[in-house]
């Protein structure tokens, strides 16, 4: 098995250009953009900041520096899983370098699902706004009276009357349904009842954010933060009419849409995070090297080589393994690829979240207030533990698969 991690010489230099901006242009404005959170009205952007936000946007855009995550299209760059993996990883180094490039979530899997599963009407109204960044969207799958771990739990009525389909339910957690910007939910629903199989029960929609019944209920609170003006939103659905040319491919499909759209999801989620590992971990080294304690760096004292040691082989450990997974995707076998994302998706963000915690650890006080990003950088990685299936449900599967090694029986 020839298995390559490389990137093609055209694509490593389109690699430095995003690298270039993300360090030289894009990190530092971070700390200012942030700090404008909050003044007025949290859930709009204030004149700086969307004037920090639109001005990196359109300087990215005008230098093609444009949805890298088109992997798969003919509107991308032509690059492979693995490339894109190594564009992710840069872009996860900073809160604001997704957006900039138009790399996003939710709005990456929102716009792959318009392309695969869309109809022209579709394509029109929301991704080509979306892919000219003029628009956000959100992905709505969880529910809070389920156990949504389990998806073929999700309860959303969705019923036709005529040529509308009627909703009913609530959803939380929809990321990005915050924002102002946001147009548009790609929508998990229950279109079939109890005597069809079990995968065949849900669909997937298309909700205007606009529609009437849909009502924001409030904004989830992560570790007591809101994630303003982004946003993971409770929303309750009240007898939502939506025309039955919304639902996406055909009643019984949601699980078929979801796994095209959450493999490569993963993918970027985990090497983003990975990027955020060694932003921290170079947080640490320089604040080991330049504070004193004791008469010594604090790089000298107790544990703290051996800390910044691991640190670095767990990242390269998980890298690798992320790039394998990456690797698997480019072959087009889904299903050899499933435990590999299985894998990273357990991995990678409990990597990142080892190397955060020790990088708060290395500035004490200060590591866990508002006067560095790892306070932030903390609770989104924790968060990621539970994002697109929590670790349990992944783990389940790496061992399913493992088993079924040494067993014919099913497992």
């Amino acid at each position: 098995m020839n298995m390559s991690f490389t990137i093609r010489e055209e694509n490593a230099k389109l690699l430095e250009r995003v690298r270039d901006m993300v360090r030289n242009e894009i990190m530092p404005l971070e700390a200012e953009y942030q700090q404008e959170i909050g003044k007025g009205d949290r859930w709009q952007y204030t004149e700086r900041q969307a004037e920090i936000l639109e001005g990196l946007k359109a300087k990215a855009k005008a230098q093609g520096l444009w949805n890298f995550w088109l992997t798969d299209s003919d509107k991308g760059f032509g690059l492979t899983t693995v490339e894109y993996a190594h564009f992710a990883e840069e872009m996860g180094k900073t809160p604001l370098g997704a957006e900039v490039f138009n790399c996003a979530a939710p709005d990456t899997g929102n716009m792959e699902v318009f392309e695969r599963y869309g109809t022209e009407a579709m394509k029109d109204e929301w991704l080509k706004p979306l892919l000219e960044g003029e628009i956000r969207s959100a992905y709505l799958m969880t529910e809070p009276d389920v156990a949504s771990s389990d998806a073929t739990n999700v309860a959303m009525s969705c019923v036709r009357d005529g040529d509308d389909y009627v909703l009913n339910g609530e959803k939380w957690w929809s990321s990005g349904a915050g924002d102002p910007r946001c147009k548009v939910y790609i929508t998990m629903v229950k279109t079939g009842g109890e005597e069809m199989p079990k995968h065949q029960r849900h669909s997937m929609i298309v909700v205007p954010a606009a529609t009437t019944g849909v009502e924001v209920l409030r904004a989830m609170e992560v570790y007591g933060h809101d994630d303003a003006p982004h946003g993971h939103m409770h929303i309750r659905f009240s007898n939502v009419r939506v025309p039955v040319t919304n639902l996406l491919v055909g009643e019984g499909k949601g699980f078929e849409i979801a796994q095209g759209r959450l493999g490569p999801g993963r993918i970027h989620h985990c090497m983003r995070a990975i990027g955020q590992a060694e932003i921290a971990l170079e947080q640490m080294c320089k604040r080991s090297l330049n504070r004193e304690a004791f008469g010594k760096k604090l790089a000298q004292l107790g544990a703290n080589y051996d800390i910044i040691a691991e640190c670095r082989m767990e990242i390269e450990m998980a890298r690798l393994l992320c790039l394998k997974a990456a690797w698997y995707m480019d072959q087009g076998d889904a299903r050899a690829a499933a435990p590999w994302i299985s894998q990273i998706k357990v991995v990678a963000p409990r990597v990142a979240l080892k190397v955060i915690d020790e990088a708060v650890q290395m500035f004490g006080g200060e590591g866990i207030s508002q006067d560095t990003p790892l306070a932030q950088a903390w609770t989104h990685v924790r968060t990621l533990r539970l994002a697109d299936g929590p670790d349990a449900v992944h783990r389940r599967q790496v061992a399913r698969t493992e088993l079924k090694k040494h067993t014919q029986e099913k497992v």
